[in-house]
């Protein structure tokens, strides 16, 4: 098996609280005057809401999650060769945890892992 390649995605998700996000997603919008969209929530079932920002080259996402008590930043990275990104990362103690969220629809392969430090990253295939 080959060693696969890791890059960087270009999306940041910020998982909010629910009593917090109307303020954040002002704070975007109103202070900081970024474009700010509502999108499509359908394909995750944990999050109420959900707001793009465009910040910079990357896009932030608002995520309200109801049952949250406070938030959370999670990562996206795309690989060459999900399966042998899969093995390599078991070879260090990570693993897979898809249960954080369930995804449907998505056009790539996918899988949620946590970094050392415990920091969400979905981990998609791109060829």
């Amino acid at each position: 098996m080959s060693k696969p390649e890791y890059t960087a995605g270009l999306n940041i998700a910020m998982k909010i609280p629910k009593a917090q996000y109307e303020a954040t997603v002002a704070f975007y919008r109103d202070t900081l005057g970024f474009d700010v969209k509502e999108d499509d929530v359908s394909y995750a079932p944990t999050v109420s809401r959900t707001h793009s920002v465009q910040f910079g080259p990357n896009t932030l996402w608002l995520d309200c999650v109801d049952n949250y008590s406070r938030p959370d930043l999670w990562l996206q990275l795309h690989t060459d060769d999900l399966d042998a990104a899969t093995s390599e990362l078991a070879g260090i103690g990570i693993h897979p945890c898809d249960e954080v969220e369930p995804l449907q629809n998505l056009d790539s392969r996918t899988h949620w892992i946590k970094n050392p430090a415990g920091v969400v990253h979905l981990l998609a295939e791109s060829r």
